[in-house]
């Protein structure tokens, strides 16, 4: 069952790269990526986060390569990883090359910081003969010295006329499968500098608030700056820098989707803060489906309200709801239609099998 938003966002048109077989831009999913923060080359411990984060639904995942032991660590990892990798490279051209070479799908640099011509030409090359995407990415923390002090301070303007800068950079040597990000760990900076340069160029934006802190803080900074770029249709990639396992901005930036009806994975849960009318543990209930219901990747929707206050209401737009009821006698849902009742006790078995069940049929 899906209810239509009320608002729909009509999202920025953008042109269309790949990066492996994922494609960014234009009229294709948002994308969440994620970074790994194990050593590039204890290559056994980074391919199984990379699995742990694909499991959670990332699409894209970035690996640092700050050695050439790390760019060689890459022929490895990418053969036992089934999404693509992005290589983040910081100032040496030569780890560039040889990520691009070593099966990188995309390269994070900053054009600008590469070095002369002849070096971003070399890059350009490699990224071209191996199917190369890029992303230019501008952060307010490593600004060009010069466009620091044009501007005394990071600023919208600052971040966006390093990205036009490092954009002609590229447009120059005739290359155009890229994305551009203008970060920054100030949610109103972020925010300002994505819609402006969202004005002047038509390139796949990737979202991010860079630095965002805990699990907690950083999950709220990202939502409420990602979350209103999103609602302004700007993005077509994101990733939440937390403090915290990969696994968990995954989580977040799949949240966030879901929650603007821009994408859905999973399952989505539609549950009360409870109160002293509810007539089962709501919140160890939810707790308990979350964890158990994780496998499933198919869009379902799920209430769980504690009384008949709200209840019946929710049902009504689920795909299968409970409603708390007196002596432990709860109301089934499914597809908005009351279908039996359930004992307070068999509530998780229950719900489990309504959505496995479910899964199964939109499957086939």
């Amino acid at each position: 069952m899906s209810v239509r938003p009320f608002r729909d966002i009509k999202r920025r048109k953008t042109k269309v790269i790949n990066v492996g077989k994922v494609k960014i831009g234009g009229d294709n999913p948002i994308s969440v990526q994620s970074m790994t923060n194990t050593l590039t080359t204890d290559v056994k411990a980074t391919i199984k986060q990379i699995n742990n984060i694909t499991e959670e639904g990332a699409d894209i995942v970035r690996i640092s390569c700050p050695d050439e032991s790390s760019t060689l660590a890459l022929k490895e990892i990418i053969k036992h990883v089934s999404i693509p990798v992005v290589a983040d490279i910081h100032f040496h051209y030569k780890r560039a090359i040889e990520a691009a070479e070593n099966g990188a799908s995309c390269l994070r640099i900053n054009p600008g910081n590469i070095g002369d011509a002849s070096k971003i030409y070399e890059v350009l090359k490699a990224a071209k003969n191996n199917n190369c995407s890029i992303r230019v990415g501008v952060n307010a923390g490593s600004l060009e010295k010069d466009i620091l002090e044009k501007y005394k301070e990071p600023c919208p303007e600052a971040l966006v006329e390093s990205a036009q800068r490092n954009i002609k950079i590229l447009e120059d040597k005739d290359f155009f499968n890229f994305k551009i990000s203008v970060k920054s760990s100030d949610v109103f900076l972020s925010i300002a500098a994505y819609r402006q340069l969202s004005k002047v160029t038509d390139y796949p934006l990737h979202l991010g608030i860079t630095e965002a802190g805990s699990f907690v803080s950083g999950s709220i900074k990202s939502s409420i700056g990602l979350g209103s770029l999103l609602m302004d249709g700007i993005g077509d990639t994101i990733r939440i820098s937390l403090s915290d396992n990969p696994t968990q901005e995954v989580k977040i930036g799949n949240e966030i989707l879901k929650s603007l009806n821009l994408r859905n994975r999973g399952v989505k849960i539609i549950s009360c803060p409870s109160c002293a009318r509810q007539a089962f543990q709501v919140i160890d209930t939810v707790k308990i489906l979350e964890e158990k219901l994780a496998h499933i990747k198919t869009p379902i929707t799920l209430s769980i309200i504690g009384c008949v206050v709200n209840g019946p209401g929710e049902a009504a737009m689920t795909d299968i709801g409970i409603t708390g009821g007196g002596k432990g006698n709860n109301m089934l849902y499914l597809s908005g239609v009351q279908n039996e009742k359930v004992l307070t006790e068999d509530i998780i078995n229950k719900v489990i099998s309504e959505v496995e069940k479910k899964a199964s049929e939109l499957e086939n």
